[in-house]
């Protein structure tokens, strides 16, 4: 990159514009002291020579003072000396005659002063300093003394320091600018001009997304770029895949799509989410602060309702650093790196997240609705903080909307099934939907709930409610017509009760999953690579991701996996069921207990079959990053869900999507919302260990073409069905809803 020539000439401007000001600086401050010294001589001399030949002015003659004059001006280097009488008689030696004609005002002023006095005046040209001392006696007092003296010898000598500064301070000024230029070439625009190219190279499709090398100088300018890059990037994808979208007249969702989709329903009306769990979590980690996003399908199906239209997020605040980084208000911006949308946090007490997370929600609603054999518990103490915890979150969104008649307030979940009344009642035009992800059990088992009416009433008052399958709204619908005195409308799956129409849908839940995505190939790992960091190996593998939870039914893909070994010991050292399990609720003895069951079970299945450098089943018990998990997605033989109840499972469709080279199999729960949508899986009923095993091994053996022709159906359907579609469609179904 060259530099511009404007560029160098104000660099040189600069530098002699410096060079002269410090030049002037130490030539007005040499010239000054000079000054000062001139001054301090003349007085000092002066007033020696008047003290000590006081006895010669009081009878003076000229050729007594041309004589006195001239014997002392050679000894104190002066120019001339003069005695004033009055105004008409002034006695001096010659080279004084000249000066009087300038003085006469000033020695007039000195004496009326009656005190010695200093001034600079010049005469042809020559720069002349006076010094006029009163002389006192008894029969006069106008007499004065003056004392010239040569000044021109300052000027000549601060203009000589004037110069040679200036040349001083130019070179040192001007080879400080060269360094500087040769920097700003070499260090910054040889960097520039890298990020520059590589802008191009992405601009014209022959470049990477991520400059190399990193820039460390310009890490802002850098980052910013990268960014700019990659919205350019997207943009560039968005628009090759509109124009597949035309050309093949699907209706692919896309983040774009929804947003002006978003834009037309909403017409500038405030979207309000609320959930418990928060979509960003501050933690701390050592001494810095690190925002994390919680693994949560809820967030995945949230966020880009949220970033669309610059909403609203109410959760709970759980992370230890959540206080720091909001406001007085609670509210933070994210996400951190590009602010899209406002979070609001409300902080719970210790008894409230014990008794209306901990106690109600999990102990009580997630057992009662997930059916898998664990009993639930309903506590006073539980449903009273339920309550509590309910009114704050339904306030906090009143306050949030005070301002807006018709807000749309989506809620999250059996967390907060109050909610929907609370804020119908005060706003009751308001456009309230709340999505319930977990399922509904049938109405004997949900009237176990001693609340069980309230929870109801509160639900209606919302002006839509979701699940993910028709099989869940239907139970719903069958539970209040058999609990509550309201009218069930099937013909439109609605309720009618108190004037108020209350619809329940099935909106099947999804990832981000759009025909970009679908086009990437991602490199397969070998079995014996991913498993090399725990010091085993194996030919196949099989992969389970699940929080570690008893609805999840990891005890029975342990035993279904024992089975199958049993029943082709061929495999017997060759395959290996990698489970990843992040711990969840361990407070809660239920989930305690689990954890401590799955590690028993693993344990004993391994020793069984135990194998130098293998294992039956590695299982990696901690929370892992989405990125760490995809390595196993994309390279595994196949995926095991085997949840024993489950509202959707979004793992069965992650893994679909990561399977870019349309290979593997998916083998699927029955029971989870997925397996309505996914039937190119691997459908089985996870309690039945006999059928689970043989599937394992339908899906080790099954042919390549067989598995091509089931994953390209399941991948379709996810395509077509993404997250962005489930979005457009819940707020398409409230917008048509007449409040």
């Amino acid at each position: 990159m060259k530099l511009s020539l404007s560029f160098i000439l104000s660099i040189v401007l600069a530098v002699v514009l410096v060079a002269f000001g410090f030049a002037f600086y130490q030539s007005s401050r040499e010239k000054n002291k000079l000054i000062g010294e001139l001054k301090t001589r003349t007085s000092m001399v002066s007033k020696a020579i008047v003290q000590n030949n006081r006895f010669f002015f009081k009878q003076p003659k000229q050729e007594n003072v041309e004589r006195f004059a001239d014997s002392l001006i050679k000894q104190y280097n002066l120019l001339g000396i003069a005695l004033y009488i009055n105004n008409d008689t002034i006695l001096s030696n010659n080279s004084a005659q000249g000066l009087i004609r300038n003085s006469k005002t000033f020695i007039a002023k000195t004496i009326a002063g009656d005190t010695a006095a200093g001034n600079f005046f010049k005469f042809k040209g020559d720069k002349i300093y006076e010094y006029v001392i009163p002389v006192k006696n008894s029969a006069r007092r106008d007499k004065a003394v003056i004392f010239y003296a040569d000044a021109g010898y300052i000027n000549k000598i601060s203009g000589t320091i004037l110069f040679g500064n200036f040349i001083g301070w130019f070179i040192q000024a001007f080879m400080v600018s060269l360094i500087t230029l040769l920097l700003l070439r070499w260090g910054i625009f040889s960097q520039i001009k890298k990020i520059v190219d590589w802008a191009k190279a992405v601009r014209t499709g022959k470049g990477e997304l991520t400059p190399e090398p990193h820039l460390d100088i310009l890490d802002p300018l850098h980052k910013e770029i990268e960014h700019m890059a990659k919205l350019m990037n997207e943009a560039k994808a968005t628009a090759k895949e509109e124009a597949q979208l035309r050309s093949s007249a699907e209706a692919i969702w896309t983040p774009e799509r929804l947003r002006v989709e978003i834009e037309n329903i909403l017409r500038k009306k405030k979207m309000i989410v609320v959930s418990n769990r928060e979509p960003y979590m501050h933690i701390h980690n050592g001494k810095e602060i690190q925002c994390i996003v919680p693994a949560s399908g809820l967030i995945t199906a949230m966020e880009p309702i949220l970033k669309a239209c610059s909403g609203l997020w109410i959760a709970s605040g759980t992370g230890d650093a959540d206080k720091e980084t909001a406001d007085k208000h609670g509210k933070v911006q994210v996400p951190p790196d590009e602010p899209r949308y406002t979070l609001r946090r409300l902080w719970l007490t210790k008894e409230e997240e014990e008794h209306f997370y901990y106690g109600f929600s999990n102990e009580g609603l997630w057992p009662l609705c997930h059916i898998a054999h664990t009993r639930p518990i309903f506590r006073n103490d539980d449903w009273f903080y339920y309550k509590k915890v309910n009114e704050d979150f339904a306030q906090a969104v009143l306050e949030e909307s005070k301002d807006e008649e018709e807000p749309f307030i989506l809620i999250q979940d059996f967390h907060f099934a109050l909610v929907p009344e609370m804020i119908k009642m005060k706003k009751p035009k308001a456009k309230v939907a709340i999505f319930w992800h977990i399922p509904w059990p049938n109405p004997e088992s949900f009237g176990i709930c001693p609340w069980q009416r309230e929870i109801l009433q509160g639900m209606l008052g919302a002006d839509l409610i979701g699940f993910h399958t028709q099989y869940h709204c239907n139970h719903f619908l069958e539970t209040v017509n058999n609990a509550i005195e309201a009218r069930v409308l099937w013909e439109d799956f609605s309720v009618k009760k108190a004037g108020r129409t209350t619809f329940v849908k099935p909106f099947p839940i999804s990832i981000a999953f759009t025909l970009k995505d679908y086009d990437i190939d991602t490199a397969k790992i070998q079995p014996s690579k991913l498993l090399a960091p725990y010091g085993l190996t194996a030919h196949f593998i099989g992969i389970g991701v699940d929080r570690i939870d008893y609805t999840k039914g990891i005890n029975e893909k342990f035993l279904a996996i024992e089975r199958f070994l049993e029943k082709n010991p061929t495999y017997v050292g060759k395959f290996t069921f990698v489970q990843i399990g992040a711990p969840s609720r361990t407070l809660i003895k239920t989930y305690a207990d689990t954890v401590s069951s799955i590690e028993r079970e693993a344990e004993r299945i391994n020793l069984r079959f135990k194998s130098r450098n293998w294992k039956a089943i590695l299982l990696l018990k901690r929370h892992h990053s989405h990125e760490e998990i995809i390595p196993f997605y994309t390279s595994a033989d196949f995926c095991m869900v085997t949840s024993l109840h489950d509202g959707m499972n979004l793992v069965a469709k992650e893994f679909v999507a990561a399977r870019h080279q349309n290979d593997g199999a998916l083998i699927l729960s029955r029971f989870a919302g997925a397996s309505q949508e996914l039937q190119g899986a691997i459908i089985i009923n996870p309690y039945d260990i006999e059928k689970s095993a043989d599937a394992i091994k339908s899906a080790l053996e099954m042919s390549k073409d067989e598995q091509i022709q089931r994953m390209r159906q399941m991948r379709l359907v996810i395509v077509r069905n993404n997250i962005y579609s489930w979005a457009a469609t819940l707020l398409r179904t409230m917008e048509g809803i007449n409040g």
